[in-house]
């Protein structure tokens, strides 16, 4: 029974596995964003198209999202700024190849 379970286990992860997903949860990630902002329409897209979950804040409504973005990326207003965890990066100008990284998602679908 248990060799069953063990291989039933291993046939349905490496399922998962040739589809690139990940094994380990991903943590939350948050975009502060403008409506306005071409870069974070693209980084938007990006993740979407990858199946990678987000929340999103708009700076504009949220004052203290807009404080928070600013103090994250030293006294400047830089959206789209990502936070992954406790973790914050800015993405702008949108570069596929760096969010890619950050996230450790693949570049291309």
């Amino acid at each position: 029974m248990r060799e069953a379970m063990f291989s039933l286990q291993h046939q349905i992860l490496g399922g998962i596995a040739s589809h690139g997903v990940s094994f380990f949860p991903m943590e939350p990630i948050t975009i502060y964003c403008t409506v306005w902002c071409p870069d974070c329409h693209r980084a938007k897209s990006f993740l979407k198209d990858r199946g990678v979950e987000f929340r999103e804040v708009n700076i504009e409504d949220d004052l203290d999202a807009e404080d928070l973005v600013i103090r994250m990326n030293h006294g400047k207003c830089k959206v789209p700024t990502i936070q992954v965890g406790s973790r914050y990066f800015a993405c702008s100008p949108f570069n596929a190849s760096q969010l890619a990284s950050e996230l450790n998602i693949p570049l291309n679908r």
